[in-house]
């Protein structure tokens, strides 16, 4: 076993969580490196988005019989029997079945008291998680790539694994003669994902420049936000127009949070147009932000309505 996969595997805390397993070779090879810890209880988990047909139900009739071989319990759903119940839902078919897993994942850890969910994402993952956001125009906290640690809703998640490559995890599969399942839409080029994976594949020098610009752009966005400073709940409009502009969209971003607009929608966009309120006389003094917060610029200071 590689260094990074054992100081990857040291690093997840003791508990009871819930294994995201697809069936695919990375979800597979996370399971077998924690099955056997004592101080690790895995419970797999698996949701049969049943968007390949009978393709879909083998993963998940793989999953089920792969967590029966080790013994260990197991959730299996299919999409159906999680999407109606949620309203809501993004249009957009990636972040539809995102959403999706995401309330999947959060019911199982509720219901079996679980410590939260392990992901299988790898180092080529985050290179292509990178590489997507540059070309979608993201800045440095978009470029920063997935955390190892991340607490979405309320709901722990672990990627373990982002400093291990892809080869080493089916390597490692291989020395064990444990197979896996192939996801054939993978090959799917009308997935701007799958096309930027093809492209890293013929251009495997790439790998490491692109996760060093995540690495350094994870400790710039640590840096502004321990350096940004914090805004008082009314506060003049100056103090915000004075910072410089990555330290006042930290600020604003934060002033916002607390004010209650969703975590999920505070983009630059909006930290930005905050930023125009302070700094833009002419701006309109009244302007709604998303989650139907309003906020008010008054004699120079900033408050919400």
């Amino acid at each position: 076993m590689t260094p990074d996969v054992l100081q990857s595997l040291i690093d997840i805390p003791p508990g009871r969580w819930a294994v995201a397993v697809s069936g695919g070779a990375d979800s597979v090879a996370l399971l077998l490196l924690l099955h056997g810890r004592p101080e690790i209880s895995p419970h797999v988990v698996h949701l049969d988005h049943q968007t390949r047909g009978q393709a879909s139900s083998d993963d998940a009739g793989f999953v089920v019989a792969l967590a029966d071989r080790f013994a260990l319990p197991a959730t299996i759903l299919r999409r159906d029997q999680i999407e109606p119940a949620m309203a809501h839902l993004p249009k957009n078919p990636s972040a539809r079945y995102r959403a999706i897993r995401l309330e999947f994942f959060r019911r199982v850890v509720e219901r079996e008291k679980l410590d939260g969910v392990i992901l299988a994402h790898q180092a080529d993952d985050q290179a292509e998680t990178i590489l997507l956001r540059l070309l979608r125009g993201s800045g440095p906290r978009g470029l920063a790539g997935m955390k190892d640690r991340r607490v979405i809703g309320g709901l722990t998640v672990l990627r373990p694994l982002l400093a291990v490559r892809r080869s080493e995890l089916r390597e490692f599969l291989a020395r064990r003669a444990q197979d896996w399942r192939e996801d054939e839409s993978n090959k799917f080029e009308k997935y701007a994902r799958n096309r930027v994976r093809r492209f890293l594949e013929t251009r495997p020098e790439l790998h490491e420049p692109i996760l060093a610009v995540g690495r350094a752009c994870a400790e710039y966005s640590r840096w502004i936000s321990r350096t940004a400073p914090q805004l008082k709940e009314e506060f003049p409009a100056i103090v915000l127009a004075e910072l410089p502009r990555m330290l006042g969209r930290e600020s604003a971003r934060h002033w916002l949070k607390f004010h209650d607009v969703p975590a999920a929608q505070l983009s630059i966009q909006v930290a930005d147009r905050l930023r125009m309120m302070s700094i833009d006389a002419a701006t309109p003094a009244r302007q709604l932000f998303p989650g139907q917060i309003m906020i008010c610029r008054r004699r120079g200071r900033i408050a919400r309505c």
